[in-house]
């Protein structure tokens, strides 16, 4: 390609090296794990490493559309070696840091990846694996000595070496923004995996992202949810590097470290997904909880029941926004709309709510939420290596996402639960967030998640209420105070059949819990699992 387009990471971040070279664009903290310095990447510093990894890669021998993965926690090197796969028309693979055995060796041999940068602590993970993996000819492994043990890396080449190396320009191979950049895998809980192929013009469309969430010049974004999954470099890492907003990451997200993160670095806006608005609402108040620099929190999936409670305590406003990796996106304005709406389509897209046979529904029924361009085009998702997923993924030329929702008379959309899921107990659907809420608040409770199991009468389409609870750490924990909460605080068809205590909520990447593990580890005969009459 012979002129720039700033759609394409390459090209943005060429842009923004001559324009400025000197901004400290990207700060990755390691203050919240107790160690020093930070690693502060300017424009400059990423154009360069870029190049020196996009040699690299042309070095060990990587063609057009060849794949290579990527797998390590919030690291700059991160950034860099995507943006090599944009100079390089390679592939990068993003991949949980967190995942190991059949699910590792199964994503790296589904993508073909022939090559892996990975960071030190993921070296194990990696080599109980490689031998199932045939494709992968090489590790370039990442030393960042922040694993919970030591890690020899002898024997493999080191990243540091390459970026070591003087800086000299790579020549583009990109032919169009059409070209892959990444294959980002879904989470699988429904079977494998499965590789959404996202063009080099998609990261051009997150960087669009930041205007229609209404960042400021003098915004500094943050967020602790992982560079591998699309939230986190659609609502932060794209539209900073577009905008020049100085963004902060952590490795991962903590939650009893986020408002501190934001006050130490004058963080103005933070991403939430998934549980983690629970999590974070379940801490312990503190007096200084609204004295922090944040006007705004971007989020996907706010419950109901905590939205202005959360607003009041932290000193914040919510803006809700809808998407999936595969597409769709929809945005509620601050101020906008009714509370638990996730908004409206945002210009350009098409959405409604169908049912079993495609048909729209009236307002006020649930059904799947499906979108296309406005403009009639037929949607357009291509899982790699699997175009009879993707047929199915786009029949009669709509998006369908697997969501369930309902809109409302004034066509706003709610999203209710995932296809096949939902918790209807003695006839009546329940809301999950108003449970976790009230558990969220009791003082020994850290973190809780809701869902439902086959109810025990057997009534067909019925469910049992599951809560899943994290004790505080340090605080007597009482199964029966916690029902005795409930009771006070939910109508009777609310309260919880069971709790379920655990160490931790399983979750994804993107902080989604795990409902699936925690049903396959549920037993109502087990010891960590509670009923109000095994409690009296």
């Amino acid at each position: 390609m012979t002129t720039r387009n700033e759609a394409i990471l390459a090209d943005l971040l060429a842009a923004r090296a001559e324009e400025k070279p000197d901004l400290d664009v990207l700060t990755f903290e390691r203050w919240s794990l107790g160690l020093e310095p930070d690693e502060v990447r300017t424009y400059a510093a990423l154009f360069e490493n870029a190049h020196r990894i996009a040699r690299e890669l042309l070095r060990r021998g990587l063609e057009r559309g060849d794949r290579f993965a990527l797998m390590m926690r919030n690291h700059p090197e991160f950034v860099e070696a995507l943006a090599a796969a944009s100079l390089t028309a390679c592939v990068a693979v993003p991949v949980d840091p967190r995942t190991r055995g059949e699910k590792l060796a199964y994503t790296l041999r589904h993508s073909g990846s022939r090559g892996l940068l990975c960071a030190d602590y993921c070296l194990g993970q990696v080599l109980e694996v490689r031998e199932q993996v045939p494709s992968l000819e090489w590790i370039l492994v990442l030393e960042t000595g922040e694993g919970a043990e030591p890690v020899s890396v002898e024997g493999f080449d080191r990243l540091r070496d390459v970026l070591a190396e003087p800086f000299r320009a790579v020549d583009s191979r990109l032919r169009s923004p059409d070209d892959p950049l990444q294959i980002l895998y879904t989470s699988g809980t429904t079977g494998d995996p499965k590789g959404v192929v996202f063009p080099n013009s998609r990261f051009g469309l997150f960087a669009l992202a930041g205007h229609l969430f209404g960042y400021r010049p003098d915004d500094r974004p943050y967020t602790g949810l992982s560079l591998t999954h699309g939230n986190a470099q659609a609502v932060t890492l794209a539209p900073s590097l577009s905008m020049g907003l100085r963004a902060v990451f952590s490795r991962k997200f903590t939650k009893s470290k986020l408002w501190d993160v934001c006050r130490r670095y004058g963080c103005t806006t933070f991403s939430l997904l998934g549980g983690m608005a629970t999590a974070i609402y379940a801490e312990p108040p503190r007096e200084d909880d609204a004295r922090n620099p944040v006007r705004m929190v971007v989020s996907a999936g706010m419950p109901a029941a905590l939205w202005e409670a959360f607003e009041r305590r932290f000193g914040v406003r919510v803006l809700e926004w809808y998407g999936t990796v595969e597409g769709g996106l929809a945005i509620k304005p601050i101020g906008e709309g009714p509370i638990g709406s996730f908004g409206k389509p945002v210009p350009g897209l098409e959405m409604k709510i169908v049912d079993e046979d495609g048909n729209e529904c009236p307002p006020g029924v649930v059904g799947e939420i499906v979108s296309r361009p406005a403009s009639g085009e037929p949607a357009r998702v291509e899982y790699f290596g699997d175009a009879e997923a993707s047929r199915r993924k786009t029949e009669g030329g709509w998006l369908r996402s697997g969501d369930m929702g309902h809109r409302d008379a004034e066509g706003w959309f709610f999203f209710d639960y995932r296809k096949g899921g939902g918790i209807r107990h003695n006839g009546e659907f329940i809301h999950p967030s108003f449970v976790e809420k009230v558990i969220a608040e009791h003082p020994s409770v850290a973190d809780v998640f809701v869902y439902g199991v086959p109810a025990a009468s057997g009534a067909p389409g019925e469910k049992d209420i599951v809560a899943a609870v994290v004790p505080a750490p340090g605080v007597p924990f009482d199964p029966k105070a916690i029902f005795e909460a409930c009771r006070k605080g939910l109508e009777p068809n609310a309260v919880p059949t069971y709790l379920q205590v655990v160490d931790e909520i399983p979750k994804t990447v993107s902080e989604k819990p795990q409902e699936r593990i925690l049903r396959e580890r549920f037993d109502p005969e087990a010891e960590n699992v509670f009923t109000e009459t095994k409690c009296r």
